[in-house]
């Protein structure tokens, strides 16, 4: 391990460039397993190996603030809808959950709320009760009744945005088609999870194996794949089932605790697990992880922990959600499994980015019940840290149903003859460009920058991706053929290929019906958001997250294209500047955006500060229509309003505060700018008061600010 290897680096030993680096490596690395779990039902690392990876970012995260990137892997869900269902939206987002790997996570998640909620603060001896229940490994799922009626039902998707499944769930037998009992509300959003029994499982791949058909890994994947199925009565052929847990939109408020709710749920005609149970403090939820871990093996379903959930629905509500995941509840995860195979090869993968990504071929074999053939190396370093060569027999590790990655090299069995890997110095790509890497980050780029054919695809292939464009039926292979014979080279060729129907029609593997479903889908495309243009456009740092943060705070392309260039040219002029404010007004105005520090404001700048990008922008927008982003439809009054906290809240926490003011559907920044609608001010405010003052803006008390959202 060298002073370049952030990889290999503790958290609390990393410099802020090798932050920086990791963050940036950690970042791209989860959302690639984040397509592969929940898009393709084909993961590629271990759940232990992918928790190790959020686990690590978000503590450099808490290390670095300032470093924090607006794609970061804790702002986001899953991931988006697959292609051939109807699109579902979720009045109420259908989050993923923080993990806890042992028992000290645990008692820091208890510890977590008694900070956040005031009373818990005050009265160290008020106990809290949490519902425990275990963690189902299927796919989850919403469904939604009217007047007790079933009448839709969706798959989480990227927790904003999921796929229409409603005539497949339909086929399953513990899902009421109708509700029982009395009570309910008049909209009812039940959530939970659909899985495959073990049993039913082994019967299914020996039917399978029997007519020569696709074998399933694992449960967890013939559920996801036979709750996918585009023709019902094949999901109605696999025995699929379903627990509740949870509930998203609803028209009146259930009375009572959540464990009163599961109760109601069973009430009504859902299945509940039947190891939930109600416990009183962190020392009984332990109790009980114990007792099922110890039941695992028995049990008829695949779990991977137990998941706590604060009992209290007016502690929850207080608490709100990050932005991909509850304050109020915590998936307590168990140990991973591991096994040994052989290091066959390495081979290259060059993303959109020009990252040079190792992959590691490992001779098959079978964790826990699924069949593990390669994974993701990351970067030269983190070969350098495990040792690795060519012909070792490594330990791999599993958790789940994910492939793992590599943990290990077992030594005393590596042949006399191996060597020492050597990173590659050109690109594989035909140009053979040579590869850089920078001083202080983890990743090898290609220098062809757009001359490098595979950067060029894979540009390509992201601005069409489903949490970009989203254009059915021009998937990867096509946007590569399409390339390779001059139909496309940059996004806004994608929009002139309607005028080549005819030419299209005739390539090999395609017809005039399937070309004109393709005409049909760009031109859908011509018109679209601002948040998923800016995402599509495929900038450094920009994930979805970051994407929407800049639709929501500049509002149109326009707006946000002029402020970009202006804050470019700010930049360029101030290169060395380590403060916003010493850069200028709109620099600054970028960096003040809650979840946006200097080190994205750099990236999105050095963007704008390339012609050539300059110029695929002109040209898109010579063929699109860019509309706003819908305004957050809350109908407070500070709805789309930035709103600063400065000084001691005595009446809540600061991070309920924050809570409270983002579920209204205000903009909370860090910083004040004149794009500050409120500043709240507590005792002991600074800084923040002061240029509040200077630049003429509204303070307000605590007290004031609660009554302007009417919780004075």
């Amino acid at each position: 391990m060298t002073a370049k290897d952030p990889a290999g680096i503790a958290v609390e030993d990393l410099s802020e460039a090798q932050a920086h680096a990791e963050l940036a490596r950690l970042a791209a690395a989860i959302k690639h397993h984040d397509i592969l779990y929940y898009q393709q039902s084909q993961p590629e690392i271990s759940d232990a190996d992918y928790d190790a990876l959020k686990r690590r970012n978000a503590a450099i995260e808490v290390r670095f603030p300032g470093l924090v990137r607006a794609d970061s892997p804790s702002h986001r869900i899953g991931a988006a809808p697959a292609a051939g269902f109807a699109k579902v939206r979720h009045a109420v987002p259908m989050l993923s959950l923080d993990n806890a790997f042992d028992e000290a996570d645990v008692r820091d998640f208890f510890d977590s709320v008694r900070r956040f909620i005031k009373e818990l603060k005050d009265d160290p001896s008020m106990p809290i009760e949490a519902v425990a229940e275990p963690k189902i490994d299927g796919l989850s799922a919403s469904l939604r009744y009217e007047d007790g009626l079933f009448v839709q039902g969706a798959t989480r998707g990227d927790g904003t945005e999921g796929e229409d499944i409603t005539a497949n769930l339909l086929t399953l037998d513990d899902i009421p088609k109708r509700l029982a009992g009395a009570g309910w509300p008049e909209v009812l959003e039940v959530r939970g999870e659909v899985y495959m029994s073990r049993s039913d499982f082994l019967a299914l791949n020996k039917r399978q194996e029997e007519r020569g058909e696709k074998i399933f890994a694992n449960p967890r994947n013939a559920a996801s794949g036979s709750l996918r199925q585009l023709d019902p009565a094949i999901t109605a052929a696999r025995p699929l089932r379903f627990f509740s847990y949870s509930w998203g939109e609803i028209s009146a408020p259930i009375d009572g605790s959540h464990w009163h709710v599961l109760q109601r749920f069973k009430d009504w005609g859902f299945k509940v697990n039947p190891l939930a149970r109600l416990c009183g403090s962190v020392e009984d939820v332990l109790a009980l992880y114990g007792e099922v871990a110890s039941q695992r093996a028995t049990l008829d379903y695949d779990i991977d922990g137990v998941v706590y959930k604060l009992n209290r629905l007016d502690w929850q509500t207080r608490m709100g959600a990050s932005s991909r995941a509850p304050r109020w509840a915590v998936a307590h995860k168990f140990p991973a499994e591991q096994a040994e195979t052989m290091l066959e090869s390495i081979g290259i993968q060059v993303g959109r980015t020009g990252a040079l990504t190792p992959v590691a071929h490992l001779k098959p074999v079978t964790v826990g019940g699924v069949v593990v053939a390669r994974a993701t190396l990351h970067n030269e370093d983190e070969i350098r840290r495990k040792n690795l060569r060519v012909g070792d027999t490594v330990v791999i590790q599993r958790a789940g149903d994910v492939i793992p990655q590599v943990i290990g090299v077992v030594l005393e069995r590596r042949p006399s003859s191996s060597k020492e890997y050597k990173f590659p110095e050109t690109c594989p790509c035909d140009l053979r460009t040579p590869v850089l890497r920078e001083p202080g980050e983890a990743v090898t780029r290609c220098t062809g920058e757009l001359a490098c054919p595979y950067q060029q695809v894979r540009r390509l292939m992201h601005f069409v991706s489903r949490d970009a464009f989203d254009i059915e039926g021009l998937g990867g292979k096509h946007v590569e053929a399409f390339w390779e014979d001059g139909l496309l080279k940059t996004p806004a060729d994608i929009f002139r290929l309607p005028g080549k129907e005819s030419q299209i029609a005739e390539r090999e593997g395609w017809g005039p019906q399937s070309a004109q479903k393709l005409m049909a889908a760009i031109e859908e495309r011509r018109t679209i958001g601002l948040d998923r243009f800016i995402y599509a456009l495929g900038i450094r740092q920009v994930g979805q997250s970051t994407a929407r943060l800049l639709a929501r705070n500049y509002g149109d392309l326009k707006t946000w294209h002029a402020a970009m260039v202006e804050a470019t040219a700010e930049r360029a002029a101030h290169p060395d500047a380590r403060k916003p404010q010493d850069v200028g007004e709109a620099y600054e105005d970028l960096c003040s955006i809650e979840g946006i520090g200097m080190s994205m404001a750099d990236d999105i700048t050095a963007f704008f500060g390339e012609t050539h990008n300059l110029d695929v922008l002109s040209d898109l927008e010579e063929e699109l229509e860019v509309t706003s982003l819908a305004a957050v439809a809350t109908g407070s009054p500070v709805a789309g309003r930035t709103v600063v906290f400065t000084g001691t809240l005595e009446a809540m926490t600061r991070s309920e505060a924050k809570a409270r003011a983002e579920a209204l559907g205000a903009k909370v920044s860090g910083s004040v700018s004149s794009k500050t609608d409120y500043v709240v001010a507590g005792p002991g405010a600074g800084s923040k008061a002061k240029k509040a003052q200077e630049l003429g803006l509204a303070i307000l008390t605590e007290q004031e600010w609660l009554e302007l959202i009417g919780q004075g």
